[in-house]
């Protein structure tokens, strides 16, 4: 049976747990606070940012998945979480495989372009600046590093957005047009699944549903089926912001639960 350590075990620590085969793998969840594990992830209760705290977890495991959340948005929170952390941890553990979850703000193109693996990575903001740190950093921490890149979440727990068309509070841009990008959590937990079942992963993933969409179109839609007024149009200048593209992760044989907005979020309001 193999070893996994989910380091930052929150929710989608949990989604991906409840996808693994227990025949095949044996989960530990590493968290501060591990008393809301399910009794099928072994708890293991640790602060990344306290080296002293890790050595419950040293040794050899055949894969460790980091998804650490800031405590602060800032960049000291993104440090601490991401680099400093990380290089805690990879001091005590020796990973075959590690899978860093990182995020789509290390780009930096904000005309409406298509971004993916190889597209350049010039972020304006410190969160994708510290985030193309920790990348380097896991890359050097494993035989087998893989860094994927998701777009914005949504799911259960994550719906500020449709929470903000309710209340009248959601506003977009008509012209020129606000792209927006998003992966629902349960397929979050499957292309992590799924990359954990690759038997020869490429270093390098970006993780968007195949929908990139117009902020505009998304709220409208959310609006009719939620049946309030649509959001408030502004005339304010401002970024295109990007499109995510999730090609080499398809090609690998992911096949998305949730291809677009549309199918996700309508689970949700239901």
């Amino acid at each position: 049976m193999k070893r996994l350590l989910i380091a930052g075990c929150g929710d989608l620590g949990l989604r991906l747990a409840a996808r693994l085969d227990r025949e095949r793998w044996q989960v530990h969840g590493l968290r501060r606070g591990v008393d809301a594990l399910p009794a099928d992830i072994i708890p293991v209760r640790a602060d990344l940012t306290d080296p002293d705290s890790l050595g419950v977890v040293a040794g050899r495991w055949d894969a460790v998945v980091y998804q650490a959340t800031p405590d602060a948005y800032d960049e000291d929170g993104y440090r601490d979480a991401y680099v400093h952390g990380l290089a805690n941890l990879v001091e005590k553990v020796d990973a075959r495989r590690l899978i860093f979850v990182s995020s789509s703000a290390v780009y930096g193109q904000d005309a409406g372009e298509w971004v993916d693996e190889d597209s350049p990575t010039e972020p304006a903001r410190f969160n994708g600046r510290v985030l193309l740190e920790a990348e380097a950093l896991a890359g050097r921490s494993a035989s087998e590093p893989v860094v994927v890149r998701f777009s914005g979440i949504y799911g259960p727990g994550r719906d500020s957005l449709v929470r903000k068309v309710a209340a009248g509070q959601a506003r977009c841009r008509e012209t020129p047009p606000q792209w927006t990008n998003r992966i629902h959590s349960e397929d979050c937990a499957g292309v992590l699944a799924h990359l954990l079942d690759l038997d020869s992963p490429e270093r390098l993933y970006c993780a968007s549903d195949a929908h990139s969409a117009t902020r505009c179109e998304v709220l409208d839609w959310l609006a009719g089926r939620l049946g309030v007024s649509p959001p408030v149009r502004e005339n304010a200048g401002g970024g295109q912001g990007k499109r995510v593209a999730s090609g080499r992760l398809v090609e690998s044989g992911y096949s998305f639960r949730y291809p677009d907005y549309r199918s996700g979020y309508q689970e949700m309001l239901q």
